[in-house]
């Protein structure tokens, strides 16, 4: 019998004592990528639809299934397994023409900036990303670097990886015209993707799964001074920072057909809890057991 595995999202805080605590988020099976902005928390499933966070309840947003979706500044926007670029305008996403992106961000100061599949990196600007309802083509800035992911903060510009898993960050993007200051590599660790907050807090997720804040980020030092290590009980595979709060896309290993595992509450000091059970119902509508 093959086992499958089971995405799922934890929801993690620097607690008193300056160690992350991290705990189950609201329970939604299958979760592949999450992204928070704004007090809004979005993530897509492993069928590709896209959920937004209100309380302790999942609501689908729109019929449009899409491989990345971002939340922030400029809206919510995504692109599907196309690499079609869309928008979240009244009550579902209109599709934004113009070129074509593997992944956004809508995290910056207004603007949204996106990867293409040649991992050119290109900016919207913000007058035309906070503007656009689904009617005619967006026009997109080209940012002359290669990137395989991208997130951009308000105050200290923009971060990316680039196809050798190296960081940089470029200390300021200016949302009206997509100007940029150019590009630092950041000295250290290598990623596989890094995520901005809107508070200018940055983390990345190593090859193996590893989280890792980097600390140090000032006016006067954009690229910051090292990564610290964020202890988790499980690989990570994606992650998201808003608002003091870290949420982290993790495969919680194997399950049977009847029942699934995965309780994701950790504590960085303690080690993981024993495995929680649901039942098939709940599995069978994607989600988990009510709050």
């Amino acid at each position: 019998m093959k086992a499958a595995a089971a995405f799922l999202l934890a929801l993690c805080y620097l607690a008193v004592s300056h160690a992350w605590t991290c705990r189950d988020a609201p329970r939604l099976y299958n979760v592949k990528q999450v992204d928070a902005g704004q007090g809004k928390v979005v993530v897509r499933d492993s069928s590709y639809y896209v959920y937004f966070l209100s309380g302790s309840s999942w609501y689908r947003l729109g019929s449009v299934r899409l491989k990345h979706v971002s939340a922030g500044p400029a809206g919510i926007w995504g692109t599907d397994t196309s690499n079609v670029v869309y928008k979240y305008v009244a009550g579902n996403f209109v599709r934004a023409t113009g070129l074509s992106m593997q992944q956004v961000d809508a995290g910056g100061d207004g603007q949204v900036v996106g990867v293409s599949s040649s991992q050119s990196t290109y900016c919207l600007r913000s007058s035309l990303a906070l503007a656009y309802r689904g009617v005619g083509s967006v026009s997109w800035n080209s940012l002359s670097r290669t990137m395989r992911y991208y997130s951009c903060g308000p105050l200290y510009g923009c971060w990316g990886v680039d196809t050798k898993s190296q960081v940089y960050v470029t200390q300021r993007i200016t949302a009206t015209s997509c100007g940029t200051t150019g590009w630092t590599q950041v000295p250290g660790l290598t990623m596989r993707m890094v995520e901005v907050g809107t508070d200018g807090n940055v983390f990345g997720v190593s090859a193996n799964g590893r989280v890792y804040q980097r600390v140090g980020i000032s006016h006067v030092h954009p690229q910051g001074t090292g990564w610290v290590s964020v202890s988790m009980c499980m690989p990570i595979s994606h992650l998201s920072y808003d608002l003091g709060q870290l949420w982290v896309v993790t495969n919680s290993g194997p399950y049977l057909p009847t029942y699934s595992t995965g309780d994701l509450a950790c504590n960085t000091a303690t080690s993981c809890p024993a495995e929680q059970l649901h039942s098939p119902a709940e599995r069978s509508h994607g989600l988990g057991a009510p709050p």
